[in-house]
């Protein structure tokens, strides 16, 4: 009776000490994890993200609005940039049809920027020597044109959605870079 004993002890041990095999590899393997995922935390603790930057820049504005201002003002590429450390705002487009884009570099046409969240009305500064910071010159196909809003307390900021009106045109929804 005792050697019949023996093998079944044997088994059950044998049981149990894989059971604890188990439980100490799925142990080391939550420990594992666990600093692995610490690892990575104090990564980004320090500013180094896990994954490489994205260079994806999505459209500045719907499809329907870029075709909208090829149409029927004749300019594209519209772009608002925040710029001297925020004491200034460049609105840049580039003309695709010179009789279309006529409106945006008329001098009688004063144009400003309306952020409507914040409520303030941009407008573009005259200098004594220079006149107005932007391009009056009638447009030509082809080039790019800009002009300059003054942001004098930095009242306007990086990502606000602003209008920018010139005379009978009007760009809504055109986001600060």
């Amino acid at each position: 009776m005792h050697r019949s004993v023996f093998p079944a002890a044997m088994l059950l041990l044998g049981c149990l000490w894989a059971q604890g095999a188990d439980a100490d590899a799925t142990q080391a393997d939550s420990l594992s994890a666990q600093s692995a995922a610490a690892k990575a935390s104090a990564k980004t603790a320090r500013g180094k993200s896990p994954a490489a930057p994205s260079r994806y820049r999505p459209d500045r504005f719907a499809g329907r609005a870029g075709t909208y201002y090829r149409l029927i003002w004749g300019i594209d590429d519209l772009v608002v940039k925040w710029g001297e450390s925020g004491e200034v705002i460049r609105f840049n487009y580039r003309v695709l049809d010179a009789a279309k884009a006529t409106v945006l570099n008329d001098k009688r046409n004063e144009p400003s920027l309306i952020d409507p969240e914040r409520g303030v009305s941009l407008v573009v500064p005259s200098m004594e020597n220079v006149g107005q910071l932007r391009q009056s010159a009638p447009p030509e196909t082809g080039k790019a044109y800009w002009m300059v809003f003054s942001n004098k307390g930095r009242l306007v900021r990086r990502g606000d959605h602003v209008n920018v009106v010139i005379g009978a045109f009007r760009a809504d929804g055109l986001v600060v870079d």
